[in-house]
């Protein structure tokens, strides 16, 4: 119940409901924003380096229907970037997760994937900017690509792991009732690598964000990583931070839809 007084691990009451803990984080979130106004305001900080929070709320409404300096409305900029990490980080889903299970189930599969997968794993994704810029240009699909890439290793290391976890005990009993391998793998290795599967997901999606920034800002002409870009070259503090906020912000929504989502998955880890 959210009226409910919660306990931490230890059995101590914390005597604070979950509306005043969501309260505090609140009031963090404005303290930090008072204390970056009044830096500024009071000249602690040059407004020529760092743009006050006034401003860039007031930026932002400016640029949800205007172009101006980078081109771009915010809107045009958002989905330009979506389409992009969605694009990449979907098809890393799609390839890695796979990969990673059939790896950590089949020895032979590992045995015959794992040296090349290793020499592909050390490489940093923005490295293959400049091939990809060679073979796929500047359009999406070269930025698809950039953020598959820094995607696809988290999801097979972490679909590897978590099913190579899978409890013995459980596989045996499966054995017993005379399943095979292959409805094994199905039945009681896939679900026993969710949790860890879904943590590799999340390092997934927060290395996607990350370099499609660096991919927008190497190999594109809009997205929120090209207006940062542009905000650099017009010596513009406040369209550099907006930019920023802007993808601290979505981060944050991709991470909160992807926890429902393991929540609704996992119930079964309440």
């Amino acid at each position: 119940m959210n009226g409910q007084k919660k306990k931490d691990p230890l059995g101590r009451g914390l005597g604070l409901s979950s509306y005043a803990y969501a309260m505090l984080s609140v009031a963090g979130v404005l303290c930090f924003f008072l204390v970056w106004q009044l830096l500024v305001q009071c000249g602690i900080v040059s407004g020529r380096y760092l743009a006050k929070p006034t401003e860039i709320v007031a930026l932002f409404l400016y640029k949800l229907v205007n172009t101006n300096p980078d081109g771009s409305t915010i809107p045009s900029s958002i989905l330009s970037s979506l389409q992009v990490s969605l694009v990449g980080f979907f098809l890393a889903l799609i390839v890695g997760i796979p990969t990673g299970l059939l790896m950590g189930w089949y020895k032979g599969f590992r045995q015959f994937v794992s040296p090349v997968f290793e020499i592909l794993r050390p490489i940093p994704p923005i490295s293959w900017i400049p091939l990809t810029l060679l073979w796929l240009g500047i359009g999406i699909r070269a930025k698809a690509f950039i953020i598959f890439f820094a995607a696809f290793i988290p999801c097979v290391i972490n679909s590897a792991a978590g099913i190579r976890q899978t409890n013995q005990t459980l596989i045996n009993v499966a054995k017993t009732c005379g399943a095979s391998n292959f409805e094994i793998f199905i039945k009681v290795g896939v679900p026993s690598s969710l949790p860890i599967m879904f943590a590799g997901i999340r390092v997934a999606l927060g290395n996607a964000w990350a370099t499609l920034v660096a991919a927008e800002m190497l190999a594109a002409d809009s997205g929120l990583g090209y207006m940062i870009l542009m905000g650099r070259n017009f010596a513009r503090a406040d369209i550099v931070i907006l930019g920023m906020v802007l993808i601290g912000v979505l981060g944050m929504v991709f991470t909160g839809t992807l926890s429902f989502i393991e929540h609704r998955i996992i119930k079964w880890r309440i």
